[in-house]
């Protein structure tokens, strides 16, 4: 099968996309398959699809470091002449050329809906949520809006434009500590926890340039967990405990900085009652195939708060999707394989 692997973009989760689909693309080589690694941003020089193919040793595989840093979009841009259309030279042609594309992209335009939405109007078949699961999980407003109607518990919140959310606005309605986030960004990209008035200023400033909607929301007290959900079933729960400060960019991409424990030490019926939840949110904000729903756990109350959702959750070799197959008894390899030949069968 001829697979076009799709990383990288114009997003603050350009080197995390870029890691993801390196290790998406040598996996698929190892299956046997034909794979093109494409840079949506970059796109391809050759004008000839079949020649951007490789298989398994035909080519060195694929390697990708992750800076401790957040890329620099605009000094990208300007190495590019300027360009700022996001879809790079040919990955159309590439996409339409290949049986199937497997999105290894993170945050932007390869989870809000946008590079789905293209891939439809042209009849490609793609792996991950379909582009209106893409765009509601994307949208942490309007997903926790959805969760809360729908009867489950998530941290009471705010969202505005970064000058209208002023310290004594937000301290009278959410208090504090609050969690203080752009409303369209994953990966901890632009997220700080504010305990003070000062710290709030420089929080909402670092969100606000995003240039995106803020969201703030509540602090809730407890351990942070995430399920991956796969075809409908939940994986194991892992929980996530960094080893100082929160779950931020570094913390998550730093071999060593954070210890992922899965099967998650959480007594047996919570442990199912929290993978049912998870399965039940995944559905009510319309997304299908893989994802993954982070929460908080309060272990004294015995209550699942939602945080956010995740429609194309990372990939890396520290990633939480990947070790929690591992410990279902999935390789890599095999989860990649599964992801891409059962992908596009109920996208929205």
């Amino acid at each position: 099968m001829k697979i076009t692997v799709l990383g990288g973009g114009l997003s603050p989760e350009r080197d995390v996309s870029l890691k993801s689909a390196s290790l998406i693309a040598n996996a698929l080589l190892s299956k046997g398959h034909e794979v093109a690694l494409v840079d949506l941003y970059d796109g391809i020089e050759n004008d000839r699809p079949a020649e951007s193919f490789f298989r398994r040793g035909t080519v060195e595989p694929f390697t990708y470091d992750i800076p401790e840093t957040e890329p620099d979009l605009e000094a990208i841009i300007k190495s590019h002449g300027g360009r700022r259309e996001w879809v790079g030279p040919r990955v159309i042609e590439m996409c339409r050329f290949a049986d199937r594309v497997f999105l290894g992209l993170h945050g932007s335009h390869g989870e809000n809906g946008q590079v789905q939405a293209v891939l439809d109007a042209f009849g490609v078949r793609y792996t991950g949520c379909g582009y209106l699961g893409c765009a509601i999980a994307m949208d942490k407003d309007v997903s926790k809006a959805l969760i809360s109607g729908a009867g489950y518990k998530t941290a009471a919140w705010i969202t505005d434009k970064a000058e209208k959310l002023d310290f004594d606005r937000v301290n009278e309605r959410i208090g504090l500590p609050c969690v203080v986030k752009p409303i369209g960004c994953g990966s901890s990209c632009g997220v700080s926890i504010v305990k003070t008035r000062e710290e709030f200023e420089a929080a909402i400033a670092l969100a606000a340039s995003y240039k995106q909607l803020v969201v703030v929301e509540q602090f809730i007290k407890g351990r942070e967990i995430t399920i991956s959900v796969v075809n409908h079933r939940a994986l194991p729960i892992t929980e996530i405990i960094p080893h100082e400060g929160f779950y931020d960019y570094k913390n998550k991409y730093q071999d060593g900085m954070t210890t992922h424990v899965c099967p998650a030490h959480i007594s047996g019926e919570d442990y199912a009652r929290g993978q049912a939840l998870a399965v039940e949110m995944f559905d009510t904000l319309r997304m299908n195939q893989y994802g993954r729903i982070d929460m908080i756990y309060d272990d004294v109350r015995h209550e699942f708060w939602f945080i956010e959702a995740n429609n194309l959750p990372g990939m890396t070799s520290t990633s939480l999707l990947p070790e929690a197959a591992k410990a279902d008894g999935i390789s890599y390899e095999d989860l990649c394989e599964r992801i891409i030949m059962n992908c596009g069968e109920e996208t929205i």
